[in-house]
C-alpha cells in the first residue's frame, strides 16, 4: 500500500502544481426521485454523513499529504430537478470532512415528487465538474433506487456531454425495482476502472457508501492495479 501512494504522489507532482494539490474531484449525485420517500432520503443523508465521518474514509481521503480530495454533492430526479448539497470543498484535513459531513446531515430535499431523470441527472453533473478545482482526476459517484424513466438514457448523456476525463461509478439500491443493478451495471458506470458497490436496501447505505468512498479516495482512484 505505502508503495502505491507513493506511486500515486509521484504522478501527480509529474502532473504539475494544481494536480498536486488536488488529486480526486469527486461528485456524489443522491437519487430524490418520488420512489424514495422520507425515512428513505433520511437514510440517504445520514448515511452519506456517517460514511464521511468513518476513520476508514477519512484515512483514505487523507492518506497522500499535500495532494487532497476536492468534494462535492448534489440531489436529482426529474429533468430540471437537480440541487446543490454541498459546493466544491477541499478535504485537507478531518475538521473538513466533519464540516462536510454535518452540512449533509443538516440538509433536507428539495423535491419529492418527479420521476427518475438518469440523463439529465448525468448531463448536470458536467456543469458542476467543470467548476470543480483543477484536479488530476474526476470520478463522478451516482446513486439511486430506479432505472430512467424520463428524458433521454444515460448512453445519449455520454454521447452529448463532455465525459470524456470523468469515471462514473454507482450506487444502486436495491429493493424498489428489482432491474435497478442491472440498469448501474449496463448503463450508469462509464470510463476506466468504473465499479459499483450494491445497497441492500436504504437501511444499507451507510455501509455500502462508507466502503465507495473508501475506494474511490483511495490509492485505486488513481488507476493503479490492487
Amino acid at each position: 500500500m505505502i508503495g502505491r501512494l507513493a506511486l500515486a504522489l509521484a504522478l501527480s507532482l509529474a502532473a504539475g502544481p494544481a494536480a498536486a494539490e488536488c488529486r480526486l474531484a469527486l461528485l456524489l449525485g443522491l437519487d430524490i426521485s418520488s420512489s424514495v420517500d422520507a425515512e428513505e432520503d433520511a437514510l440517504q443523508r445520514q448515511g452519506l454523513a456517517a460514511a464521511l465521518r468513518a476513520p476508514e474514509v477519512a484515512a483514505a481521503a487523507l492518506a497522500i499529504p499535500g495532494s487532497f480530495v476536492a468534494l462535492a454533492v448534489f440531489e436529482w430526479s426529474g429533468r430540471w430537478q437537480q440541487d446543490l448539497i454541498l459546493d466544491w470543498t477541499l478535504l485537507e484535513g478531518p475538521a473538513d470532512l466533519t464540516r462536510a459531513a454535518d452540512r449533509l446531515a443538516a440538509s433536507t430535499r428539495s423535491y419529492a415528487d418527479f420521476p427518475t431523470a438518469a440523463g439529465y441527472a448525468l448531463g448536470h453533473a458536467t456543469t458542476l465538474m467543470a467548476r470543480a478545482p483543477d484536479c488530476l482526476f474526476r470520478t463522478l459517484d451516482m446513486s439511486g433506487d430506479g432505472i430512467n424513466n424520463e428524458g433521454f438514457p444515460p448512453a445519449l448523456a455520454y454521447e452529448n456531454f463532455p465525459f470524456d476525463e470523468v469515471t462514473v461509478n454507482g450506487l444502486p439500491i436495491a429493493g424498489h425495482d428489482p432491474s435497478v443493478v442491472t440498469f448501474y451495471e449496463r448503463e450508469m458506470l462509464h470510463g476506466p476502472g468504473a465499479f459499483m458497490e450494491v445497497a441492500q436496501g436504504f437501511e444499507d447505505f451507510e455501509r455500502a457508501m462508507r466502503r465507495k468512498l473508501e475506494r474511490e479516495m483511495g490509492a485505486r482512484t488513481l488507476g493503479l492495479a490492487d
